[in-house]
């Protein structure tokens, strides 16, 4: 206590230089100016500590940049990871004490502290050794708006990994389907499949990668099927998405990571997961799809799209 009145009463004395700020430059960002006085509580000599802590999450918020997982290339080599960086909070605020009771005015730059990605490159290599479970589906190449969606879908998904004990979702992991994202209006759509507008063509991936997963013996959490058969696999195997609407979910109850690898090359669409080759895991049988088996398509008119039943069947 008696430490706290002698700093509050050389502030009052030294508070006079109401000019006097702190200037936190943040990564090469213009720098965040703060006056002394903005920070006081009304009526007395202490940090206002609702001001100071909105301030350290806009200054968190604003010098945060993410981490980068290692990932496998599209020459098969590993790009390594990189870290992320985030606003030190506790030296921060040591700093910023220190300009609130000393003189003068501050320079600095934000003390930054490393954000470390889940996957590195140890890990990757470890858990991209052995196929537990794989999957091809085809389509209509010339479709160029669907098969434009299903790559994107399919490049959201690749390079995921799945820890012991972690749920997969297809809708949070491949986000909204939006023209912002890329994703186009497909005029034509797969007989029995549900049509999401902007982002058609989805289903494919979400099916083509379930039918992997149950190869591998993952725990399907949640699946539905579409009302109606999708020609595009097996009757009964596919995975419907929809952003408002069902999700496709697997946990991975194995002892070991996985990865998930999916890649869409003209009218062919193959996921397959990857896991240590110390893994033990009980695979499933699950008929493939054999070339050539396109799916059957159809103009998507209103009236069209107004027929295909959105309701869905609960499969698992």
């Amino acid at each position: 206590m008696k430490w706290l009145l002698m700093t509050s009463l050389l502030w009052m004395i030294q508070q006079g230089g109401s000019t006097e700020h702190l200037s936190v430059s943040l990564r090469g960002q213009t720098p965040v100016v703060i006056y002394r006085d903005d920070f006081a509580s009304p009526g007395f000599t202490m940090v206002d500590l609702d001001k100071l802590d909105q301030l350290i999450k806009t200054l968190d918020r604003q010098s945060y940049e993410a981490p980068r997982n290692a990932i496998i290339n599209d020459r098969g080599g590993i790009t390594p990871e990189q870290n992320g960086y985030r606003l030190d909070q506790k030296l921060f605020t040591e700093k910023f004490y220190g300009f609130f009771y000393g003189t003068g005015t501050v320079a600095f730059d934000a003390p930054l502290a490393p954000v470390y990605p889940r996957v590195d490159r140890e890990l990757l290599a470890n858990i991209k050794e052995k196929p537990i479970g794989q999957y091809a589906t085809y389509y209509n190449s010339r479709n160029k708006n669907r098969s434009h969606n299903i790559g994107l879908a399919a490049k959201a998904i690749n390079n995921t990994v799945i820890f012991p004990g972690e749920t997969f979702s297809f809708n949070k992991i491949v986000g909204r389907r939006t023209r912002e994202k890329g994703y186009l209006e497909a005029p034509i759509i797969v007989r029995g499949e549900l049509s999401e507008g902007i982002g058609g063509g989805i289903c494919q991936v979400s099916s083509t990668l379930f039918n992997a997963t149950d190869r591998a013996g993952l725990h399907i959490v949640q699946r539905y099927s579409h009302s109606r058969n999708v020609p595009y696999v097996r009757p009964g195997r596919d995975a419907t998405v929809s952003w408002d609407g069902p999700d496709f979910t697997f946990q991975n109850r194995y002892n070991q990571p996985i990865l998930i690898r999916a890649h869409a090359v003209p009218g062919k669409l193959f996921v397959a997961i990857y896991s240590s080759d110390v893994i033990e895991y009980k695979p499933r049988s699950v008929p493939g799809m054999s070339f050539g088996q396109l799916p059957e398509e159809i103009s998507a008119s209103a009236e069209e799209k107004e027929r295909i039943d959105p309701f869905i069947d609960w499969n698992r």
